[in-house]
């Protein structure tokens, strides 16, 4: 198996050239991406490829469930880095309907150190127990929970000091939520953005918002 990944690599690579010859020489200089991507970890979510971005052009952070918990000294440094290096204009949380982890979260089964990581899930799933319990179909209300985790990342990126800071000092930065469907390929945007201080207090201030 690992022969034929670097056969794949030999013929990427070759393939890139043939098209650009510069290609790689471009991406020896500093990457300029105008986007971080907060996704799962899924293999079957590639990020650059969902999009039709090269590499470089995407700053990309993945973990189980696509979380951005204040709490992870991993997300904070990509975000720190995304946000005040690379001075990225769009950070997107991507999560994907069928997300095995937003299952895990609430199925009851004990897993292990995975039970902790997924515990903010939990509490999505708490906060919006009555509107998730009005869906009789199981796949349905996974797919809905799977958009309040969403939001809910969403809120915690622009609350972060980082992207406040950003915004204070008059830095074009906005947060977008996105789902994507391993049905057809294609997102979901959920239409929460949030662009600025202003933006982050009203989403804080209505008490309808995940």
């Amino acid at each position: 198996m690992l022969e034929d990944l670097k056969a794949n690599n030999i013929a990427w690579s070759k393939g890139k050239t043939e098209v650009d010859p510069d290609f790689f020489k471009r991406l020896e200089g500093q990457q300029t991406p105008e986007y971080l991507w907060i996704g799962c970890s899924d293999s079957r979510v590639p990020a650059n490829e969902i999009v039709g971005l090269d590499p470089g052009e995407l700053f990309v952070h993945r973990n189980v469930a696509n979380l951005a918990p204040p709490q992870d000294a991993n997300y904070l440094s990509v975000l720190q880095f995304a946000v005040d290096v690379l001075k990225v204009k769009h950070i997107m949380v991507v999560g994907h309907y069928g997300c095995g982890g937003v299952a895990a979260a609430i199925d009851g089964k004990r897993r292990g150190l995975v039970d902790h990581w997924l515990h903010p899930i939990r509490e999505v799933h708490a906060e919006h127990r009555h509107e998730l319990e009005q869906i009789p179909e199981q796949r349905a209300m996974l797919d809905r929970l799977t958009e309040l985790n969403v939001a809910r990342q969403v809120r915690n990126v622009a609350a972060d000091v980082f992207v406040q800071d950003a915004w204070a000092r008059g830095q074009s930065l906005s947060v977008h939520g996105w789902v994507y469907s391993l049905h057809d390929g294609l997102v979901n945007d959920l239409n929460i953005g949030i662009s600025s201080v202003e933006d982050y207090q009203r989403v804080v201030a209505d008490t309808s918002c995940p």
